[in-house]
């Protein structure tokens, strides 16, 4: 058994998800807890290097949670040799030139997705740790979710038979900006500054479906830009150019069909903020961040048709809560957990940057679909 401390440079920490999902309920939680567990019963602790553009902000963040170490030059820290990975939270625009740095420098990488802009650069991002021999994975955070655990616990328990087909919900109103702030960054909706539902979104879907259900095989999508104008950070007025909604059909190897619908342009009327419903010869279940409802065959009621008398059956409580059967951590944390084992003791991680150009290629097929108003085969990368 042996102890271990890694140097681990944090790229783009000032962002709201790279701070409070990465830096505080991840790396420095796993410090809290005393260190990730080795599968020797060592431990791996974590030390932080922040790094950003901002020194201000850089240094207020490492006050405030007692990092010691920061800094504004990114070449600085990946030369320094007790720093052992790279994760990079960047606006994608910035993610595969400071990688290519981190990956050249020897580092091991761990990105946020999309891993790029463009399937072409996504691939050359994994080709190049592949041919440097780094470990290499990317945040894949949907499927750690308790809703989807225990929707892969009914999958692998036999629950739906043969399942036929997945419908997924996802979005809220992103408010515009002018009199009430937005509670997204403007430059998600500038397709010049890398914004846009489909490249956000379609990459969690690509990897969600493949891990869950099986690999897509074609693509239709259609995509809108339902609000034109929205005011940034700075109350400034400006033309959104990137897609704000996208709906969205996925044939999966096998003849399952995903259809799911994305927007920042739609009011919440379920219980969560995603949801997936499974629909199976033998049941179906809802499934969302936390919850996850099931209706075996044996239950399901039997409506009919009749728009003549009101509807008197309540057809949501014909629906079973699936118990949580196991203490559920933070998504986030657990998959930074799993790839700190696979850098010191190369346990796997079927997560890589290979597996994130296949979600930006799923993207990229998404956006040309509806460019060219056709369904479009997915082939090998």
């Amino acid at each position: 058994m042996s102890d271990h401390v890694l140097g681990v440079v944090m790229n783009g920490v000032t962002g709201r998800m790279g701070y409070r999902q990465h830096l505080v309920r991840s790396v420095l939680a796993i410090n809290e807890q005393g260190g990730v567990t080795l599968p020797d019963g060592g431990r791996v602790r974590l030390r932080p290097v922040l790094v950003g553009r901002n020194a201000a902000k850089l240094a207020e963040l490492a006050d405030r949670h007692g990092v010691a170490d920061h800094t504004t030059d990114l070449d600085a820290a990946l030369a320094d040799p007790a720093n052992t990975i790279y994760f990079d939270a960047q606006v994608t625009q910035a993610r595969v030139a400071a990688t290519l740095k981190a990956i050249a420098a020897g580092k091991h990488v761990y990105t946020e997705k999309p891993t790029a802009e463009s399937v072409t650069e996504a691939i050359r991002l994994a080709q190049a740790a592949e041919d440097a021999g780094v470990r290499n994975g990317v945040v894949q955070d949907k499927l750690f979710l308790p809703g989807l655990l225990k929707l892969k616990r009914l999958i692998d328990g036999g629950f739906f038979g043969q399942i036929l087909s997945v419908r997924g919900e996802f979005g809220y109103w992103v408010f515009e900006g002018d009199w009430q702030a937005a509670q997204r960054p403007s430059w998600n909706y500038r397709s010049e500054d890398g914004g846009g539902i489909v490249l956000d979104m379609f990459p969690h879907w690509a990897y969600v479906l493949e891990n869950l259900f099986g690999p897509v095989v074609s693509v239709y999508a259609q995509v809108s830009t339902h609000i034109p104008e929205r005011w940034d950070e700075s109350g400034q007025r400006y033309k959104a150019t990137a897609d704000d909604a996208a709906y969205g059909v996925f044939e999966l190897a096998g003849g399952v069909i995903a259809q799911i619908n994305s927007s920042w342009a739609v009011r919440v009327n379920r219980d969560e903020l995603v949801e997936f419903q499974v629909d199976g010869t033998h049941g179906s279940a809802v499934a969302g961040l936390r919850g996850c409802r099931v209706q075996h065959r044996s239950a399901t009621p039997k409506p009919v048709w009749n728009p003549d008398v009101p509807a008197t059956a309540r057809f949501r409580d014909g629906w079973q809560e699936v118990p949580d059967n196991a203490e559920f951590d933070n998504g986030f944390k657990v998959q930074w957990e799993q790839f700190i084992r696979h850098v010191v003791a190369g346990t796997p991680f079927p997560y890589t940057l290979r597996s994130g150009a296949r979600g930006v290629q799923i993207a990229e097929l998404g956006l040309r679909s509806h460019a060219e108003g056709r369904r479009l085969p997915v082939t090998g990368l």
